[in-house]
């Protein structure tokens, strides 16, 4: 018979109080996490990956690490992403000027060869390979592909004439359908914000990633959408910090709107284009902060600011 040394526990000792309360903390976010994973089981979420999150090492892993949580929580993460300082970085490489107008980068032919190669080649397939580093769950995909968008160039109004910007679109139209499929199939779908132009076939066009993501979300019905910024939010009277929102009604936001900075304004009307057209919910938030997506989904106080109908 083999003796067994029975080793005692004291409830008073200091490590193992705060081990336990270090535990219960952990309980604590858990539970809190409870209505809202009932709330968004099987719905969508688009999610604008940028900004500095896409080029720190760091905050790359910690969205991918989001990513795949969510989609073994029972969401449905649709990733789209831009990709504008890749591409002037390249394009500086590639002794290529790079222009803008109105906010907007005038796309050459042959700055448009080098946009398509960045985003699609470049980019997407990090972004799949980060996700994929957490589980292999992350698929690659451009708007060309399937004919999941349909694009129409537009120009630009700057000191109030319309001025040409190459090859730069909207999306106008969305097949959702493939995606559909790829979600059932329980991926996460990355999309690079290129379009096919519906006008001249054979033709691509740069599009703005705000606006794509916001176009997504409305045609697969997401529950909401989400667009990483390098700030904290919106601010109703910039530059006083005091006077950020964490939310803010539709309305409020369309008579804002005007005088928000040039930044802002893809952005913000991306949310508002989402709720107009029937996605619940719209979100700008910090991309700096680590598992910022988690915050904003999972907790109660959110991070940055929710646009409502």
């Amino acid at each position: 018979m083999t003796d067994e040394t029975l080793t005692t526990i004291d409830p008073d000792d200091a490590q193992i109080v705060a081990a336990r309360q270090a535990a219960l903390d952990k309980t604590a976010i858990l539970i809190e996490s409870l209505p809202w994973l009932g709330a968004f089981r099987d719905k969508i979420v688009v999610v604008k990956f940028g900004g500095n999150a896409m080029v720190s090492p760091e905050l790359q892993r910690t969205f991918a690490e989001d990513m795949v949580y969510l989609r073994y929580a029972g969401l449905k993460p649709v990733v789209v992403h831009g990709g504008g300082p890749q591409i002037s970085a390249m394009l500086d490489r590639l002794g290529i000027a790079s222009e803008f107008r109105g906010g907007y980068r005038v796309t050459t032919p042959e700055a448009m060869e080098v946009v398509r190669m960045v985003l699609t080649g470049q980019i997407n397939r990090g972004i799949v390979r980060s996700i994929n580093d957490f589980g292999p769950l992350a698929l690659g995909m451009s708007g060309e592909d399937a004919g999941l968008f349909q694009g129409r160039k537009r120009g630009a109004v700057v000191d109030g004439d319309e001025v040409d910007l190459g090859l730069v679109g909207d999306v106008v139209d969305v097949d959702p359908e493939v995606l559909l499929t790829q979600l059932d199939a329980g991926r996460i779908p990355v999309v690079s914000s290129v379009a096919p132009d519906a006008d001249v076939p054979g033709q691509s066009l740069n599009v703005n990633a705000d606006a794509a993501a916001s176009a997504l979300a409305v045609a697969l019905g997401a529950e909401k959408l989400v667009i990483l910024t390098d700030v904290a939010g919106l601010y109703r009277n910039w530059p006083d910090r005091s006077s950020l929102l964490t939310s803010v009604a539709a309305d409020e936001l369309r008579r804002l709107l005007p005088g928000l900075e040039s930044g802002m304004i893809p952005k913000m009307s991306a949310c508002l284009a989402a709720v107009e057209h029937g996605v619940p919910k719209a979100a700008i938030i910090d991309g700096r902060i680590p598992h910022s997506i988690l915050l904003e989904i999972f907790t109660h106080q959110g991070i940055g600011t929710e646009v409502v109908a």
